[in-house]
């Protein structure tokens, strides 16, 4: 199934703002360490609002972890692996100063590990200046969209390729999140423990309509499938949601080879342990290890440690 996104007049003057750096998406070097930074006054806004709408990763584990000082805005720690079965990984760590997130590419060997670079190293290169906000966030999904489109039209080996897209990005008030396809950001708030994204899959689409059970959902053999991708038509549509700033907050966002290996219960264990940040990327990563490893792992976490605040 295709979905299409339609150009509004706004979002099509939104696009010319990153025509200069789109152009310059294809030679973005690689991004900067993390920076720290985080929440200023709050105004008040409502607690949840959502609106519907290359380089290749390396194979081995890796890792970006910001120092966890107990008077940073925030810290984030990251996993990535190829997993036991896969002979690459074609998943990309979406991970720069306030922008965090994984795309998990399709269409083979070269083109899954190019459709998730391209998508990483664009929103880096289009956001890197920007002043979080949700506006420009869909704007920047739409404009790596059609780079990954017109990179699959332009060479036949890239035919078809496409890639997830899970992404937070944080603001001063509050955290903005644009989805598309089965990567999903959970959100650990208060001991409770909350998938914040649908999954765009076709068995999840079957769980909604009342055909499937959630049990069912998670060994049916077409559970792989999903609905929506970046990348495969001329437009996208994403979800895009807003969360206010709590401190505290412990968002994971992660590809389908963590949360299809380990069930939310565990995640929620090992998330809610007196572990570092960094000790709980590692045993959310060996969990879906131990749990047989069929895809690639990949997982950002990011902990707010300032929240939004008067």
């Amino acid at each position: 199934m295709k979905h299409r996104f339609h150009f509004t007049r706004e979002s099509s003057d939104r696009m010319k703002t990153f025509s200069e750096a789109d152009e310059a998406i294809g030679a973005a070097e690689q991004p900067a360490a993390p920076e720290q930074t985080g929440g200023e006054n709050c105004a008040d806004a409502p607690a949840v609002e959502e609106t519907k709408h290359a380089e290749p990763q390396p194979e081995e584990t890796a890792k970006a972890v910001s120092g966890e000082k107990p008077d940073a805005p925030f810290v984030t720690a990251s996993r990535t692996d190829v997993g036991k079965v896969r002979a690459n990984n074609q998943d990309a760590v979406i991970l720069s100063g306030r922008l965090a997130g994984i795309a998990d590419g399709m269409g083979g060997h070269l083109g899954g590990e190019t459709a998730s670079a391209t998508v990483r190293d664009g929103l880096i290169a289009l956001l890197a200046d920007k002043e979080p906000d949700s506006a420009a966030l869909e704007t920047g999904v739409e404009a790596v969209n059609r780079r990954v489109y017109l990179k699959s039209e332009e060479d036949e080996h890239l035919r078809g390729m496409g890639t997830t897209l899970t992404v937070l990005w944080l603001g001063d008030e509050d955290a903005m999140i644009a989805h598309v396809g089965d990567s999903r950001c959970y959100l650990l708030r208060g001991g409770e423990l909350k998938q914040v994204t649908d999954d765009h899959s076709l068995v999840m689409e079957m769980v909604r309509a009342g055909a499937l059970t959630k049990d069912q959902a998670a060994v049916h053999p077409m559970r792989n499938v999903i609905t929506r991708a970046v990348g495969t038509d001329r437009g996208v549509d994403a979800d895009l949601l807003r969360y206010r700033r709590e401190k505290g907050d412990l968002w994971l966002i992660c590809s389908d080879g963590l949360h299809g290996m380990v069930s939310d219960e565990e995640i929620k264990e090992i998330l809610s342990g007196e572990d570092d940040l960094d000790a709980k990327a590692q045993k959310l990563l060996d969990a879906a290890l131990d749990a047989g490893g069929r895809d690639n792992v990949s997982l950002v976490l990011l902990l707010d440690q300032e929240g939004c605040h008067a």
